[in-house]
């Protein structure tokens, strides 16, 4: 797989080019390319006749990166994902899709760069705002519990907590992220936070938030928020793994309003 260099990091990066619409997918955090696939949140996979360019953000997968929290602070990786359309789409608007950290990334570029983005497919947003300070709180704690007590504790933790109805029958994944580096992977997210309610009512494109319910980290309403703020969004919620398995071809109407 091809590298790109970026300030801090290299990006492992991977395109499909089957001609047609450019297409950026991304992923969550601790995540990556494979992690996603196996938690069925690789919508890309049902996509035909795109330029689907898809990369393991730094720090996560087969990226590289370093021990500075602020490294992945959302704008800092909507930096990165800037610089990456600017190398493989010049001067082409793209229609861009990912969940949570992925969806805070697309959402702090479209703010930066408005005219990059052709549409948006937005899944699982993050808690924001009001709801962003205890789960900052709970990042933090994380990453004294992963550099007091090693990666097993966290896990022991983090895989006894409930799962989301819709995810049912996926399987149980750790981090793709090394243990060196996932404390500052989740100081990063506690410095996080979506932009402001107002930049992100200026996001005027085509948009579908995808959400699922009984999950604290990724509220329904958050979704629900951007859907009130954004003009041209909509909002399609999962409750089962039926549910979750229509959004490839979500994704794929998405994509074919553009084409």
């Amino acid at each position: 797989m091809p590298t790109f260099s970026v300030p801090g990091a290299e990006l492992d990066v991977e395109l499909s080019d089957e001609g047609g619409h450019p297409v950026v997918q991304l992923h969550g955090l601790t995540s990556s390319r494979h992690r996603d696939r196996l938690m069925d949140l690789d919508l890309g996979r049902g996509l035909n006749g795109t330029r689907l360019l898809r990369y393991d953000a730094r720090g996560h997968g087969h990226s590289t990166g370093r021990e500075v929290p602020e490294d992945y602070r959302w704008p800092v990786l909507a930096d990165d994902l800037l610089r990456l359309l600017d190398h493989w789409f010049p001067g082409e608007q793209v229609h861009g899709v990912g969940p949570s950290m992925g969806t805070g990334t697309l959402l702090h570029a479209a703010v930066r760069d408005p005219d990059r983005f052709v549409g948006l497919t937005l899944l699982v947003p993050a808690t924001a705002w009001e709801t962003r300070v205890a789960k900052a709180a709970i990042y933090r704690r994380n990453a004294t519990l992963i550099e007091e007590q090693g990666l097993d504790a966290f896990l022991v933790a983090d895989l006894a907590a409930p799962r989301p109805p819709a995810t049912v029958g996926t399987p149980e994944t750790g981090p793709d992220v090394t243990e060196r580096l996932l404390p500052s992977l989740f100081r990063g997210a506690a410095l996080s936070d979506l932009p402001a309610p107002d930049a992100i009512a200026a996001i005027g494109v085509p948009t579908t938030v995808l959400a699922w319910i009984d999950d604290p980290g990724h509220p329904v309403s958050t979704a629900e928020a951007l859907v009130d703020l954004m003009p041209k969004a909509t909002l399609a919620v999962a409750h089962t793994p039926a549910d979750l398995a229509r959004w490839p071809s979500i994704l794929c109407e998405d994509v074919a309003r553009h084409g």
